[in-house]
This record gives C-alpha cells, sequence and structure tokens, in this order.
C-alpha cells in the first residue's frame, strides 16, 4: 500500500516535515510495510521555500538586508536548480520582525523585499516565485521599488521617505532606473487573499488592524494614500479596486504586478503544481494531509482543502489529520476523514 503524507504545517507547534515524520511514526505501528512518500506542502506563506527546498533540493543564500523599520537583518532566500528563486517576502519584511509595540504602517518599509530580489537577479535567476503573506507593511511596494531603482517624488520633487505614510505625498515617480533584468525574468507571485487594494475590502482596511494602523491613528491616511492616484496610470484605476489579490502583503501584490508583470496564483496552486502533487496523489492509495485547525477557510485555497480536491478527482481517499474542528459543516468535512489526535491536543488547538 502507497500512503501518501502531505500535510501543511500546524501553525505555532510543528512545521510541515516535522508532521509527516510524526504522522509516519504513527502509521507505521499498524502498517508497518506500506511504502511511504513524505511531501511537506505549504500555502505560499512562511514556510513555502522550506517545503520547495525539501522538495527539490537548491541551495539557501543568506542576504544582509534590511528589516520593516530599516535596521539590518539576515533575510535568506532558496536558488533551485533551473534558474529560479524562491522568496518569502515576510523574511524581510514580516509582522514577526518588529515587536508589537513596534509595528507602525506609516513608517514600515518593504525595502528589504527588493534587496532580496535584486539579489535573486544578481545571482542569475530568470524566473522569480514569491510568497506573499505575513507582512508588517502597507506601502503598496514602494520601499520594494525604491531598492531596485524607482525614485519618488512629492510635489516639490523631494524624495519621498520609507512607509505607506509617504504615499500621501506622492506626486510622480520615475521608473527609467528600474533594475535592467526585471524584464526578462518571469514573477510568479503565491498570494492565498483575493482582497483587492482599495476600499472596504482592501489591504488598509482588512489586514490593517493587525499591523496597527488604528493604534497608529491613521484614518485620514487610510483615506487618502491608498487611492494610490498618483502610483497608477488612469486605466489601471479602472479596475484598481477590483483588481483581485491587489491587496496582499499591504499591496504588494498591486505593486508587483503592475511594474513586474506578475503573475498571481493561488499559493497551494504554485507549489502543488512545483512538487508535482497531482502525481503523487494519483499514485498513491492513501492520502493523509491536515492542519492546526480545519475551519472555513480550508476550502478556500488552504492545503487539506486543495488536496481533497485533487484526490476526489482521482477518486484516491483522504484522512485529514488536524489539532481542531471549527466552524465546518458535514457537507464540507465529507471528502475526507477527520482525525483529531487527543495526545497533547492543546498544543494544536489554537
Amino acid at each position: 500500500m502507497k500512503i501518501l503524507i502531505a500535510p501543511d504545517s500546524f501553525k505555532e507547534s510543528l512545521e510541515a516535515l516535522d508532521v509527516c515524520h510524526a504522522v509516519q511514526s504513527g502509521f507505521s505501528q499498524v502498517f508497518p510495510d506500506a511504502d511511504y512518500k513524505l511531501l511537506p506542502m505549504a500555502d505560499g506563506g512562511e514556510g513555502t521555500s522550506a517545503v520547495l527546498s525539501y522538495v527539490l533540493g537548491g541551495r539557501w543564500k543568506e542576504v544582509r538586508v534590511h528589516d520593516p523599520l530599516m535596521r539590518p537583518i539576515i533575510a535568506k532566500y532558496l536558488l533551485l536548480p533551473n534558474a529560479t528563486a524562491v522568496i518569502e517576502v515576510a523574511q524581510a519584511c514580516g509582522l514577526h520582525l518588529p515587536t508589537a509595540d513596534e509595528r507602525n504602517p506609516i513608517v514600515a518599509s518593504t525595502y528589504g523585499v527588493g534587496e532580496l530580489i535584486a539579489d535573486a537577479l544578481e545571482e542569475g535567476a530568470k524566473r522569480i516565485i514569491i510568497g506573499l503573506g505575513g507582512s508588517a507593511t502597507n506601502d503598496a511596494g514602494l520601499g520594494m521599488l525604491m531598492a531596485l531603482g524607482i525614485t519618488f517624488h512629492d510635489i516639490n520633487d523631494s524624495l519621498l521617505t520609507h512607509g505607506g505614510g509617504a504615499l500621501a505625498s506622492l506626486h510622480k515617480l520615475d521608473n527609467t532606473n528600474l533594475h535592467t533584468k526585471i524584464s526578462d525574468t518571469v514573477f510568479e507571485v503565491a498570494c492565498d487573499v483575493t482582497n483587492p487594494l482599495c476600499g472596504l475590502l482592501g489591504a488598509s482596511a482588512v489586514f490593517g488592524p493587525q499591523k496597527a494602523l488604528v493604534r497608529s491613528k491613521s484614518i485620514p491616511w487610510i483615506k487618502r494614500s491608498v487611492t494610490l492616484r498618483p502610483y497608477v496610470d488612469s486605466m489601471a484605476m479602472k479596475t484598481v479596486n477590483t483588481l483581485q489579490s491587489a491587496g496582499a502583503a499591504g499591496g504588494l501584490g498591486y505593486a508587483m504586478m503592475t511594474f513586474f508583470k506578475a503573475q498571481l496564483k493561488s499559493g497551494f496552486d504554485t507549489v502543488a503544481e512545483v512538487a508535482h502533487l497531482s502525481q503523487h496523489i494519483a499514485e498513491a492509495d492513501l492520502v493523509i494531509t491536515g492542519e492546526g485547525k480545519l475551519d472555513a477557510q480550508t476550502a478556500m485555497g488552504k492545503v487539506a482543502g486543495g488536496i481533497s480536491q485533487i484526490a476526489k478527482a482521482s477518486r484516491t481517499p483522504v484522512i485529514a489529520i488536524c489539532g481542531s474542528v471549527d466552524g465546518l459543516k458535514p457537507a464540507q468535512t465529507s471528502q475526507f476523514n477527520v482525525v483529531m489526535p487527543s495526545i497533547q491536543k492543546s498544543r494544536y488547538d489554537r
């Protein structure tokens, strides 16, 4: 019997590969002669590059960059043998980098993300996969683009400072010095949110509170700057409020689509494609997946939901192991059997 173990991480408890080993250890006691295939998965957020490193190999590159508050840090990204780089924006502008008291999207910058991209381009990357998620920023890619050569000016032609608050003073931009290798590079952005850049479902309104927008008394700034009128051309402005995923990572999604011609894809779909997940599922007699909590988001591009859909097409049975189940109707769990570990359940029920 061929058993494919392909879980997501259990947030704040176990990385995906650790979950794989734990599941294999348990199942081996019952099915010692089974042929186990470990395929840790991710949905484009934190941990995506580690998963792809396990599946595809490659080498890690450490780079000295700037964090959201422009402090020097060491970040890393993955270089794959086929001239592909995998970059997680959270490495340079993650919400975990500033303390809770330091979080302030008015000044937080994505400059470090641009530094990682620039380094990957100099390493010869022709394809860059970017995982959007977990950012502490809301600058619509302002800092990232600065690091890659674009200059932003106010009405007096002075250069803008870092952070989303500076966008309120934006009068014009000059992209003549944008990194020359960008035009020859394919950018694929792995993203699991569909929020537009602006409006009630936009980057600031939906994700702003966790980045301390309200605490920083920035409501007037939100109303002014996230329209980004000087930032986009007249044609783009017609779609900016409906452009799917433009609001990802505080507007980084929109910047990448606009200046890199990036293709935004489901994070799970991106990882599944690179890891040849469909083929592995088709070859398996049983698939075991899971995540820390099965909830309403499971069926919206998360690992367990995506795997169940692929397995359904090949009629492969699926077991989902989780720490807790919240708000799922029976019809939403009918595509797989749900198992909740009783041992150390408190570690997973978060």
